[in-house]
């Protein structure tokens, strides 16, 4: 019997560590950032004022400066939560960088999601509106905060596959607050043919239903589209499940 001679260093080397495509090739991210910076820009200075009136919602008229103080830490730390979140799901700065990576998703927890969660949570209890619109904030700010903490807890346990799962959910639902607003345009454009019919002239009252329906769809609608895409099947995959079908069915 032939004996292999081959020697051990002809032996096939390891294929080199996955880098993915280059940044310029993942083309959403720009306007990501765009949008996040855009956010920022537009929001982050009504609440550095230290001035009631610049405030974008409607305050407590018995507590006015708390709920303004309250809104500004929650405003500004969500700042940083949206801007360190967009680049935790930008894969080529994880591949090429993980250092920043880490760094940045370190700053996403400790410095944006706990301090603008807890304020959040707090700023849900005294807002303005009825309790179904409190209810949803409640249950935007657990379910962000249970995304958030799976995925540290799936990094440090190095179940990196689980970790960027999570992340893309606590992703989708940190960015509900973006999408509220345009969802906010959506809904009042919808119901401004009824308030003379259905809210009998009562503006007031359709821009109540519209804030507390936006809380409630932004997040929800984010968190199914994240869904679907992390159970979606990618193309490189249903390519190659072609060829493995046929192959089956002529066996």
């Amino acid at each position: 019997m032939a004996q292999d001679t081959t020697p051990l260093s002809a032996a096939p080397a390891p294929p080199p560590a996955e880098t993915g495509p280059k940044w310029y090739k993942r083309p959403w991210i720009v306007p990501l950032f765009a949008v996040a910076v855009l956010f920022v820009a537009l929001r982050l200075p009504s609440y550095l004022s230290f001035d009631t009136g610049d405030a974008l919602v409607e305050l407590q008229e018995d507590f006015p400066e708390t709920h303004y103080l309250l809104l500004s830490g929650h405003i500004a730390f969500g700042s940083i939560a949206l801007l360190t979140c967009s680049m935790q799901v930008w894969p080529w700065l994880r591949k090429a960088h993980p250092r920043i990576h880490r760094a940045s998703g370190r700053l996403y927890v400790f410095a944006g999601v706990v301090p603008s969660g807890i304020l959040a949570g707090v700023v849900s209890v005294v807002s303005v509106v009825g309790p179904p619109g409190k209810i949803g904030n409640l249950m935007l700010t657990a379910l962000w905060f249970w995304t958030t903490f799976a995925g540290l807890r799936a990094a440090r346990q190095r179940r990196f596959k689980d970790h960027r799962r999570w992340m893309v959910r606590s992703f989708a639902l940190c960015f509900s607050i973006v999408a509220n607003r345009l969802w906010i345009g959506i809904l009042v454009m919808a119901l401004l043919p009824f308030v003379d019919g259905y809210y009998a002239g009562d503006t007031e009252a359709m821009f109540a239903d519209v804030a507390v329906a936006s809380i409630w769809i932004s997040w929800i609608v984010n968190l199914m589209i994240a869904q679907w895409w992390l159970d979606r099947r990618p193309k490189s995959r249903r390519r190659s499940a072609i060829p493995r079908q046929a192959t089956a069915t002529t066996a």
